[in-house]
């Protein structure tokens, strides 16, 4: 039985004209017109028996009646209804009345187009609630991904595609305090839930710690201290040893490019590591990886030596044109500055996780390791847990953080390509705070550049990998465009900067535009979602995850009105000595 009884009399309105995803309708009763409100829903008569199409309100217009006086003084059966109280409608899909032995399924099409002088109704009462049932009827074998309830009828679940939200990536976005990292811990109760999950989650001020449980494991970007007690992967403690570097970040991070002598620099460097990797490996036991060798090749070497090599070049004297007389070589002076550079890095106590790793982080088996606890599925690792993999970056110093990030993104994306079709295992990666590494605006051949490079070619390649990314920003527009100009899905939350707005009204389909004016207006916990995943474009109200992020605003009124102060202040003076909350 259809779940739209509508008689003719409770029509709102009738069409007056149509587009291809658009219709205007021309209401008489205004009294019907003044309880509309933007963003409603409404059902329209299909041309096609057993079908009703679905629209949303965007616009509202009622224009004074202009009449003159003698034809105002006309009775109400003979006044003509006034063509200027106008609805414009845009239309989201359709809900069938049968497919096969199902009854009242919605589609996300439109097989037709309402006709001149179809007739409108309004959906709301008891016909809304069954309606925003019939959208929660997701049919699935495992658990349904949901982040909450929809606002138009809190009793209806809002479900989304959890293979559409990761295939197509998803952009979670809102200003500080709308409930953002809340969403994101709502979202990983959900994937918590399955037995093979595989998420890794960049969390850069360690915000996500609290979240506990089986499915997650804790790792931690190491700090000085951990250098110190030798901290290794079976403490939670992740290194990202230099030999890691690709070319691009290496030069990024040793070459300044406004030297004049940045060519030969770069040149020199490039030489001198892929020599020193060559060295490393044994002719015979890695003959494979020495025929197929590039600077690239994850191949541990000694940075000492590379650094020893560069000052001799830089002081190297040669024969000169008469026996017995020297002159300067050809990199004489020439590569001081890089020399430097390298030397003050692998010196600095802060990047000690990068230039002074543990030695079991310089065997070659250790790569294998550390990919595997970094992005093996849930099934897959110790005991059949972490399968949420949070990695805490909050140690680590922020001029070297989008090189950090991305190193990380890219080791994830190029285990995934050398692996085998029929042996790869889809993982999401989730970018919290994503416009601090995957930004907007940067300079050319600069570490922001090298990041942003990775992240672009992961969003536009990474779902033939099985690679989901999902963006998540507070200032989306300051993350890249080509970025988010791939995100298909959107999450976007309270936001009341213009730039930040429009930047999403833009990710928006056109017919939807309209609803990108709800941004500023959005209550706390409360989100718009619109994409490949949401059946329904609309407004959720997140629900509560099991587990909050240690992200809760602090209540400065009731703080200071506490009897007893809050403060360590010889505890705080001593971390930022160490470098390190450890």
């Amino acid at each position: 039985m259809s779940i739209f009884d509508f008689v003719d009399n409770e029509a709102l309105g009738s069409v007056i004209s149509v587009d291809t995803a658009a219709a205007t309708i021309r209401v008489d009763d205004l009294d019907r017109l003044k309880r509309l409100q933007v963003n409603r829903l409404v059902v329209l008569q299909s041309s096609k028996p057993g079908q009703h199409l679905i629209g949303v309100v965007v616009r509202i217009t009622r224009k004074p009646d202009n009449r003159d006086l003698e034809e105002a003084e006309l009775t109400d059966m003979e006044l003509i209804p006034n063509e200027n109280n106008l609805v414009k409608i845009t239309l989201i899909g359709t809900l069938l009345d049968k497919v096969g032995d199902e009854q009242n399924v919605f589609r996300r099409t439109l097989e037709t187009v309402p006709e001149i002088d179809a007739n409108c109704f309004s959906l709301e009462g008891e016909r809304l609630t069954n309606f925003m049932q019939v959208i929660s009827n997701v049919k699935t074998d495992g658990p349904k991904l949901s982040l909450g309830n929809f606002t138009l009828d809190d009793e209806a679940v809002a479900y989304l595609n959890g293979n559409k939200l990761f295939q197509r990536h998803a952009v979670i976005v809102g200003s500080t305090g709308s409930g953002k990292s809340w969403t994101t811990a709502r979202l990983l109760d959900q994937i918590a839930e399955l037995p093979q999950a595989n998420v890794v989650l960049f969390d850069i001020h360690g915000e996500y710690r609290p979240l506990k449980g089986e499915a997650f494991k804790h790792l931690r970007i190491a700090g000085p201290s951990d250098i110190e007690h030798k901290r290794g992967l079976d403490d939670g403690v992740l290194h990202l040893p230099y030999w890691l570097l690709g070319y691009e970040a290496l030069v990024a991070m040793f070459v300044d490019r406004s030297d004049q002598n940045a060519p030969n620099q770069s040149m020199i460097m490039t030489r001198t590591i892929v020599e020193t990797k060559k060295a490393a490996l044994d002719p015979e036991q890695h003959k494979d990886i020495l025929d197929n060798f590039t600077i690239d090749s994850p191949v541990p070497f000694d940075i000492n030596g590379v650094l020893e090599e560069l000052k001799a070049l830089d002081e190297q004297m040669v024969p000169g044109a008469k026996p017995g007389t020297e002159k300067q070589g050809p990199y004489f002076g020439k590569l001081s500055r890089l020399a430097s550079r390298l030397e003050a890095k692998r010196n600095d106590r802060r990047l000690a996780f990068l230039f002074q790793p543990p030695d079991e982080c310089m065997n070659m088996d250790w790569l294998e390791k550390m990919v595997h606890s970094v992005s093996a599925g849930r099934g897959s690792q110790e005991d059949g847990s972490g399968g949420i993999k949070i990695i805490d970056f909050s140690e680590v110093p922020s001029d070297v953080l989008p090189l950090m990030v991305s190193l990380l993104a890219q080791i994830v994306f190029s285990t995934s390509i050398w692996t085998a079709i029929d042996k790869r295992h889809p993982i999401a990666i989730m970018c919290d705070e994503a416009h601090l590494y995957i930004p907007e605006r940067m300079h050319a051949d600069s570490s922001d550049a090298v990041a942003v490079e990775i992240f672009e070619r992961i969003a536009k390649e990474g779902r033939k990998y099985g690679i989901g990314l999902v963006v998540i920003s507070q200032r989306p527009s300051e993350v890249n465009r080509t970025v988010l100009s791939q995100c298909n899905n959107v999450v976007a939350m309270r936001l009341t900067n213009g730039d930040d707005q429009s930047v999403i009204k833009r990710l928006l389909p056109d017919s939807l535009g309209s609803f990108g004016d709800l941004l500023p207006v959005l209550d706390i916990g409360e989100a718009l979602v619109v994409g490949d995943a949401s059946l329904l474009p609309t407004r959720v109200r997140i629900a509560e995850p099991k587990m909050k992020p240690d992200s809760q605003t602090v209540a400065f009124w009731d703080r200071w009105n506490d009897v007893e102060p809050k403060s360590d202040t010889p505890a705080s003076i001593r971390s930022w000595r160490r470098q390190s909350m450890n």
